[in-house]
């Protein structure tokens, strides 16, 4: 009898999951297997692999998603390497500056790529002012833009791969790499042999969280006015989703493709623990470089950096510049796009939308959270394994799917109708949505916390005559405090700043959020460029407190937030 209420929370989460992440992906599959007087059909997948509009939009995503990775594999890779095998000036510093990539929401770093890298930017203004000035400049950007969305992207997610490989590196057997050295294993053969396999699981982790990423971006690709890529399509269709089957037939594809790599991940690497059986009983050491060799570790980690913030300098240069046009520098500056932003009839109501929506998701998901966290690590219920998988998987499944799904299941006729009501708010929707898609920050935050919180405790307090909640409430939560806040601050900044769910669910200006009235004031004539980017400066600085505080809070467990 004890257990009923447990059994009671198992089956109410395992509903709700099925409900508002089952469902949607389901109902979004069958539309695209279904023909009009039923029966299952493939006429709808065989119409998009034989138009060649959407067989190039689904070929830029792949082109998109692999060369954001090979992009962030590039960058992280190294920094990795420096930070997990030695130390150099300035590496405390450095480590926590690369995450800074992470402050910005992508699609908004685009305004200030377009502003140094478009053909009138800056980088021109510096290098050709006579190509410049004959009218024929470079386009740095690349055909259709997708060099810039791909640059974008890798520029965005490679913190991602770098939190993942630097804790793989931490956990392997330094002894192995120490006995290959005795044997005469020069170093590069050593990496390719040895450190590199080893770390694999970590590596193929970030890997893929950053190619489904890249594959399913759609900010980034609007912005950039890039139309012909699979994301940009299914959000044209969306005007079409009651008529037309093929919006639902890309999204299945692009799920299937999603689902495949990440259930190549865990076959291949599902056992992330590998590397550090057979540990050995002294920790490795890691070397000083000093001299001219540590200052070139700062530089490498100092050049990456400088890199990967020019979008948020561009951002920022752009909110405050009079005229940015053929020339390296803003040729004056000004606070009024602030001004004109606050008191613009979009922004104060999407702020003040956002702060809700996101408030409430993280709300939900503490709750949530905590109550599967503790199922499943403190109990050996049936089903716990199912919960937990269901858990984390909205890390694998693109949000652009989710999104979508819960446009189509909330039409007019569908069995969800009624979260919008006949006023069409989507308000509770986009709750759900935000919540469902940061839930897993939360879980794996309170989980490492419950694991690290020694279960005598609780017992003992229940031997005294406390009950379940009570010692909930008074040992159990105070102990795992700092994890379920630097969980439940990540949930609340990126539903504050969530691209897919925002852009497509929210259709009407009463309804938007900062990300979709970013969007529209980006593509507003006159000073809209402006506004956008001094509502991107906003979001920069928010994001920033966010993720120092997580940091602190976390330190170098954050990585594990990032794995699906």
């Amino acid at each position: 009898m004890k257990r009923l209420p447990t059994y009671g929370f198992l089956l109410f989460i395992l509903l709700a999951m099925g409900c508002f992440f089952v469902y949607p992906i389901y109902h979004t599959v069958r539309e695209a297997f279904t023909k009009p007087g039923g029966g299952f059909t493939l006429e709808y997948i065989g119409q998009i692999f034989g138009n060649p509009l959407y067989r190039e939009g689904l070929g830029n995503a792949l082109k998109m998603a692999a060369g954001s990775t090979l992009g962030a594999l590039l960058l992280a890779l190294p920094l990795a390497l420096l930070s997990a095998r030695f130390a150099f000036p300035g590496k405390a510093l450095l480590g926590a500056l690369v995450l800074v990539p992470l402050i910005l929401p992508p699609f908004v770093g685009t305004i200030g790529v377009k502003q140094i890298l478009g053909q009138h930017g800056a980088l021109n203004a510096l290098l050709m002012p006579s190509q410049v000035a004959s009218g024929y400049p470079a386009d740095w950007l690349g055909h259709g833009r997708l060099l810039g969305v791909i640059l974008m992207n890798a520029l965005h997610l490679y913190p991602i791969l770098y939190l993942n490989i630097t804790a793989s590196l931490a956990n392997l057997d330094p002894a192995l790499d120490e006995a290959a050295e005795n044997l005469g294993c020069p170093p590069w053969r050593r990496f390719w042999r040895i450190t590199l396999p080893l770390a694999m699981p970590g590596l193929f982790a970030g890997a893929s969280i950053v190619f489904i990423w890249g594959f399913t971006e759609l900010g980034v690709p609007l912005m950039f006015d890039f139309p012909r890529v699979t994301p940009v399509q299914i959000f044209d269709g969306i005007k079409e989703i009651g008529g037309n089957p093929l919006p639902y037939a890309l999204v299945a594809i692009m799920l299937v493709a999603s689902l495949l790599l990440f259930l190549l991940s865990k076959c291949l690497f599902g056992r992330s623990d590998f590397a550090g059986t057979g540990r050995a009983s002294m920790a490795a050491q890691t070397p000083t470089l000093k001299g001219a060799r540590g200052w070139l570790a700062t530089a490498a980690f100092s050049s990456i950096i400088l890199l990967a913030v020019l979008p948020h300098c561009g951002v920022t240069l752009t909110s405050l510049a009079t005229d940015w046009n053929d020339t390296v520098l803003p040729s004056g500056f000004t606070l009024q796009h602030y001004r004109d932003a606050l008191s613009h009839g979009l922004t104060v109501p999407s702020i003040i939308n956002s702060l809700k929506y996101a408030g409430l998701a993280t709300a939900l998901d503490v709750v949530l959270g905590v109550t599967i966290a503790w199922i499943v690590v403190r109990t050996r219920l049936p089903g716990r394994h199912l919960l937990d998988a269901l858990a984390m998987l909205p890390i694998a499944v693109p949000g652009l799917v989710l999104a979508f799904g819960y446009l189509a299941m909330t039409r007019e006729g569908q069995p969800f109708h009624w979260l919008i009501g006949a006023n069409e708010d989507p308000y509770w929707i986009i709750v759900i949505a935000y919540a469902i898609r940061r839930l897993p920050y939360v879980v794996r935050s309170a989980s490492a916390g419950l694991q690290q919180t020694s279960v005598s405790l609780e017992e003992a307090a229940q031997n005294l005559g406390c009950s379940p909640f009570r010692t909930l409430c008074r040992i159990t939560l105070p102990l795992i405090a700092a994890n379920l806040i630097a969980g439940a601050l990540l949930a609340f900044s990126f539903g504050m700043l969530e691209v897919s769910d925002s852009l497509i669910l929210a259709q009407k200006g009463e309804h938007f959020p900062i990300t979709k009235a970013i969007y529209n004031l980006n593509g507003a004539l006159g000073n809209g460029e402006a506004l956008a980017s001094a509502l991107g400066v906003w979001a920069m600085v928010f994001l920033s407190i966010t993720l120092l505080g997580t940091g602190l809070l976390l330190g170098k467990k954050m990585g594990a937030l990032f794995r699906a």
